[in-house]
């Protein structure tokens, strides 16, 4: 079977849609109730953007004092949308993903409605149960990771994903991964409003001259101050050895 040379059809996967006036506790809720990564905003069938964890993340910190409920779907910064058909190739549709640096592209159908998307999960997914070269684990692996320690404040976790641009953080204690936080782990946490309640204000304070964060910002989020990395990561992430296949 020549992979790269297959067209998209089998890979299409049906993606979570959202309307352009979903509030942002709707789009929260719906990447929670189905464990996804990111949801397709749709207008009249149409897609016209696509939310990711990491967008939610960002809005959230950006917000100030403006309520979390006033702020829809549409308001987010609108970024290019990377589209092909059906009728494209496996090939072409990686080799977009790596030019733009992209996780996902929309697939059209011929009246330009929504047909389906395609991640690197799927393509990952398809080389790996249908692909005969084997490759080591140290041949793809990253070695530069960023990662913190489990006593560091969520907030300054989170300032790491936004400063490098990344999806995730390892947490170590001596040395050795104990732990993983991503984009994901911050959504749930910086909804309940009843957090607030149990932060320090000298704490609040302390961290606001320390790290220099914007008033608004600061205020927004000064019921996740006395949590930390421990509180929120994925505990007991799975590892394996770089010479592995």
């Amino acid at each position: 079977m020549n992979l790269k040379n297959s067209k998209l059809t089998k890979l299409l996967t049906k993606p979570i849609t959202v309307g352009p006036n979903s509030t942002l506790v709707k789009v929260r809720e719906a990447l929670l109730k189905n464990k996804v990564k990111r949801v397709v905003v749709v207008d009249k069938k149409k897609p016209i953007a696509v939310i990711t964890e990491k967008d939610i993340a960002k809005k959230i910190y950006e917000l100030g004092n403006k309520p979390i409920k006033s702020v829809l779907a549409k308001s987010f910064k609108p970024k290019k949308l990377f589209a092909l058909t059906r009728e494209n190739t496996v090939k072409e549709c990686a080799k977009m993903m790596k030019k733009h640096r992209i996780s996902v592209v929309i697939i059209l159908n011929e009246n330009k409605t929504l047909g389906g998307i395609i991640t690197k999960t799927d393509l990952v997914k398809i080389f790996l149960t249908k692909g005969s070269e084997s490759l080591k684990v140290s041949q793809v692996m990253k070695k530069n990771l960023v990662t913190a320690s489990p006593s560091d404040p969520i907030l300054h976790v989170e300032s790491l994903l936004l400063k490098y641009g990344i999806s995730r953080v390892v947490i170590k204690r001596n040395q050795k991964p104990i732990g993983i936080i991503t984009f994901r782990d911050f959504v749930p946490a910086k909804i309940p409003q009843w957090i607030a309640e149990s932060a320090d204000p000298k704490e609040v304070q302390e961290y606001k001259f320390k790290k220099g964060l914007e008033e608004g910002h600061a205020n927004q989020m000064s019921y996740l101050f006395p949590f930390h990395a421990t509180d929120i990561m994925a505990s007991k992430p799975i590892t394996v050895g770089a010479d592995k296949e």
